[in-house]
């Protein structure tokens, strides 16, 4: 930890001497009053405090976080001794402390609790911040004493985690352009700061028309819808001045469920129109210039380096390495995948033409009538199974496979105790169930409201690291599950079971992580959601189903019948959803592969879609005017089809347990899950990391088995 009085020095050495006490002080005063910037007291070694932030305070918090990490940045470039392991990427790795505080906080506002006044905000700091990270990228006095490092371990090796640090800064480096020339170097930063801009607009666009597009419903058209929806969007509405009739939200929460029950399919329409034509409006929120902007200057950005397009530059540190080898992978699923949604259409056509429905087949009729099909094939009703899906039991089962894997126990803290940032937001400690020693804290943002992105997702706040003393993990989960009447229990469908799961094996790999450098709990993006697609198959194990998947108003078992109902239709429906995502996976590595140049987005898209043969009873899970994970910022920039590389991952790794005595619950192979890939997060190669578990590579043949795709492959 850097004291104070050694902060005070830095920005001392690179300001005028006469002037170093008052700005000292003004340094102190700041810190002193914006709680943003402030350590963070109390209990569990310090939390945010949640409960004071403000958006008042947050431009000039992110200024001096930028300024003082700037000058611990310059402190270390001009370092006059000889460049080692510790006076360079040590330190770099212990800067910035105040910084990362004020983005948890920024970072709640942008997610969580968004405003139009933290907006405007946001939209003022993105250039700057474009700016402050190129100061830092582009420091070539930085940059040299990275390379010394660099290349004298090349020479004499340090130890695993320290030498893993030193290449992946390095390469960080290497990828941002600091082997360019001048000139290049500035256009480089220029580019990115018209991107953060351009990221920040697409986002809040997206937000606009999430929070402006909702269809209020009477009560004559709440046909098939069930009790507790129709509660749940009676209250919504009521909460926006609508009292006495039904809001459907555009999100994939309210409209998902809307779309599997509703019998007004001229609604359903509407409600599917709404959701799948944000950012697409033809107006001040429109997304499509923005996105072929975005993608010109990507292209440039890389082409000043001499990549020939985004997606090679973005793959080569990924586990796929090239975009070839991704687009393999994703050729290889597609026509076993688009093969099965003419099965499915044709099953749903069947029916409709059974009922007499006179219709064809549409995408907003292929949730409604899949549901009459699972319930002719497989006689399974999704909310039957909704009935035994309670959000409370199954975060209960999700406590209990983490006790079962990891060794956790989580405890409810008292209520007061953690500042929370919404009354909605629960927390939790999370200890070792043996030794009782402290891992962390669990934060839990269970329910859609306005201001708060879509989706679902995992993040810290504080990560574990060992290198200047152990830190404990404060970790949120966030969901955007209908908030129910009061009184009424929280019933989900199975897939968004499955998220849940999913999310909180983000959540266990923060808690298990066991790495020395802030570094290295960064991640791989076509692994990192391997964890975490894996946690989601202890959902459907017996120990789960028969603990925890009781009936909410009797508190009965779920029958065994129709758990083997459940069973028996695993497969049910995958055609739609893996072509629903592959077909984003795939436009979003076309698009970084495509000449830039005279693109119109629209007309690109329909054009790809037709010659990949996409199904037109379906859309992309993301349409591109929508598609944050990829025009937001870039962390899923040609990272997109990661999810089917991890779910490869997660395919043969659940075979190990199917494999092992105890199956899903043996406590040899869980050991080796938490040793080799849990606990590592980015300290050796995902590769060798997978390897030492498997003892070998993974196949795509369980991938194929696990949808019931067929297995044969050339």
């Amino acid at each position: 930890m850097i004291s104070k009085s050694i902060k005070t020095a830095i920005i001392c050495s690179i300001i005028l001497v006469s002037s170093c006490k008052e700005d000292t002080k003004a340094t102190d005063k700041l810190m002193t009053d914006n709680v943003l910037l402030q350590e963070w007291t109390g209990p569990y070694d310090g939390v945010p405090a949640f409960d004071k932030m403000d958006v008042e305070n947050l431009k000039e918090a992110v200024e001096k976080g930028m300024e003082l990490n700037l000058a611990e940045i310059d402190a270390i470039a001009n370092n006059t001794e000889a460049p080692t392991f510790e006076n360079t990427i040590v330190a770099m790795e212990a800067a910035g402390k105040e910084l990362n505080r004020v983005f948890a906080y920024y970072g709640i506002m942008s997610s969580n609790v968004s405003s139009p006044e933290f907006r405007k905000v946001q939209a003022e700091l993105a250039p700057k911040l474009s700016e402050f990270n190129s100061k830092i990228s582009q420091n070539e006095k930085l940059f040299q004493r990275v390379k010394a490092v660099y290349k004298a371990s090349q020479k004499t090796p340090l130890e695993p985690q320290a030498q893993r640090v030193v290449d992946l800064t390095y390469k960080g480096f290497e990828m941002n352009g600091a082997n360019l020339d001048a000139d290049k170097k500035k256009r480089y930063a220029e580019i990115n700061k018209e991107l953060s801009t351009l990221y920040t607009k697409f986002g809040n666009n997206v937000l606009h028309d999430e929070e402006n597009y909702v269809t209020y419903l009477t009560k004559e058209q709440l046909g098939g819808l069930s009790e507790g929806f129709i509660k749940s969007a009676a209250k919504i509405a009521t909460d926006k001045g609508q009292d006495g009739k039904y809001a459907i939200v555009n999100t994939r929460s309210s409209m998902d469920p809307f779309l599997k029950y509703s019998t007004e399919r001229e609604l359903r329409k509407q409600v599917w129109e709404n959701y799948y034509s944000r950012g697409d409006n033809g107006d001040e929120y429109d997304n499509n210039k923005i996105i072929a902007e975005i993608l010109k200057l990507r292209k440039e950005r890389v082409g000043l380096m001499g990549y020939e397009n985004y997606a090679q530059w973005r793959l080569q540190d990924r586990m796929a390495k090239t975009p070839e080898n991704a687009m393999g992978l994703m050729l290889k699923v597609w026509p076993a995948s688009t093969a099965r949604v003419k099965e499915e259409v044709r099953d749903m056509q069947t029916i409709a033409n059974e009922l007499g429905d006179n219709i064809t087949i549409e995408p907003w009729d292929y949730r409604y009538y899949a549901e009459k099909v699972r319930k002719k094939k497989y006689d399974l009703d999704s909310d039957e199974v909704k009935q035994y899906l309670q959000l409370d039991k199954l975060r209960e089962a999700m406590f209990f496979t983490a006790g079962e894997l990891f060794n956790y126990k989580f405890t409810p803290v008292e209520e007061g105790s953690v500042p929370v940032f919404h009354e909605d937001v629960k927390v939790w400690e999370v200890t070792d169930k043996d030794s009782g020693k402290h891992i962390g804290l669990w934060y839990l943002d269970t329910y859609a409201r306005e201001g708060k992105r879509s989706g679902a997702w995992a993040t810290t706040y504080r990560s574990y690291t060992s290198f200047e003393g152990e830190t404990n993990v404060l970790a949120s989960n966030n969901n955007n599950f209908v908030k129910p009447a009061p009184g009424e229990a929280v019933l989900i469908s199975w897939d968004d079971a499955t998220t849940f799961f999913h999310e909180f094996g983000h959540a266990l790999h923060f808690y298990s992580s066991n790495v020395k450098y802030p570094t290295l709990n960064g991640g791989v993006r076509d692994y990192t959601e391997f964890q975490s697609q894996l946690l989601e198959r202890w959902l459907s194990t017996d120990k789960v189903i028969n603990q925890f998947l009781v009936h909410y108003k009797t508190g009965e078992p779920i029958p065994a019948e129709l758990v083997e109902k459940i069973k028996n239709a695993a497969t049910f429906n995958q055609g739609f959803g893996t072509t629903e995502y592959l077909a984003s996976a795939l436009m979003d590595m076309k698009l970084h592969l495509a000449d830039p140049t005279d693109i119109d987005i629209d007309t690109f898209e329909r054009e790809t879609l037709t010659k990949l043969g996409m199904p037109k009873e379906l859309p992309m899970r993301h349409r591109t005017p929508h598609f944050g994970h990829v025009f937001s910022g870039e962390g899923y920039a040609t990272a997109y089809y990661g999810y089917m590389w991890a779910d490869v991952l997660t395919s043969d790794a659940s075979e190990a347990f199917r494999e092992a005595p105890n199956g899903f619950y043996d406590k040899d192979v869980a050991d080796k899950l938490v040793k080799y890939l849990f606990a590592p997060r980015n300290a050796m190669d995902p590769a060798d990391a997978y390897r030492l578990f498997r003892g070998r590579d993974a196949k795509i043949e369980a991938l194929m088995k696990d949808r019931g795709f067929p297995v044969t492959l050339e």
